[in-house]
């Protein structure tokens, strides 16, 4: 989508509904992109045979979240262009879930890597579109910290393909991006006006976390530094998704 087709959210009234539901909407479609990942990535470790039982919980988790987690934003009144970015996403995810239902061999986990990559475009389209409808400052923040759970998901995939010997110099060279977007983001967040106790808790315990995940990715990618990935992203991603809820509540305070 060109950048100038996002522009149309702003042109369109929302219902009261609507608009007390933008904040969620804009979470849960963040949501997507990092489930988009973390579905590749838990995938690449049933490929490779790291905490197989674990691994298979994990993975069932996110197909669940794939098939329901949308269903939170029926009924409220969306704009048809809002409903038809809905729509793309949800079938974009019900296309991984059908993937990740194959066993894992190194050529599914290319296939769900290329469906993964369809539904991060697709979710980012209708939480970029979600963002304008709701003309509030707060929304980027909710926006922003939703990102960092896609990007810590993405480096660990990235890593995992490394690791299985299926790396390139475009995956490294994501892999620096990320890394220097996630630092920018927590920049940003540090700096933003809108702030709380909690919130500011919530940046300390990521930034921690954060340094745990990066010295991780500089191991070398073998047996033990992919338990080390795969056990601090998941834990980046709690303390990101938690810390994208808080911000979620202060876009509810503005547009209620």
């Amino acid at each position: 989508m060109a950048a100038g087709a996002l522009l149309w959210p702003t042109l369109v009234p929302l219902s009261a509904q609507a608009r007390l539901a933008l904040a969620t909407a804009i979470n849960i479609t963040a949501r997507y992109r990092a489930l988009s990942q973390r579905a590749a990535k838990v995938y690449g470790l049933l490929v490779l045979q790291v905490g197989p039982a674990r691994s298979r919980d994990l993975l069932e988790g996110v197909r669940k979240q794939l098939r329901d987690g949308l269903r939170a934003l029926d009924g409220q009144g969306w704009p048809p262009a809002v409903v038809r970015l809905l729509v793309e996403v949800q079938q974009a995810a019900g296309q991984l879930d059908a993937l990740l239902a194959q066993a894992p061999t190194r050529d599914t986990w290319q296939v769900v890597g290329k469906q993964a990559d369809h539904l991060l475009a697709s979710a980012d389209q209708a939480t970029q579109a979600l963002e304008q409808l709701a003309q509030a400052p707060s929304a980027r923040l909710v926006n922003t910290a939703g990102r960092q759970r896609m990007l810590s998901q993405r480096l660990a995939r990235h890593y995992g393909l490394a690791a299985a010997g299926l790396g390139s110099d475009a995956g490294r060279r994501q892999m620096r991006d990320d890394a220097a977007e996630f630092e920018r983001a927590l920049a940003q967040l540090d700096a933003a006006p809108i702030s709380t106790p909690a919130i500011r808790a919530a940046l300390e315990l990521g930034r921690g976390q954060w340094m745990f995940f990066q010295a991780a990715l500089k191991r070398a990618p073998d047996a033990r530094g992919l338990d080390d990935v795969a056990s601090t992203s998941e834990r980046l991603l709690q303390v990101m998704d938690e810390l994208t809820g808080l911000y979620e509540g202060a876009l509810r305070d503005v547009l209620g």
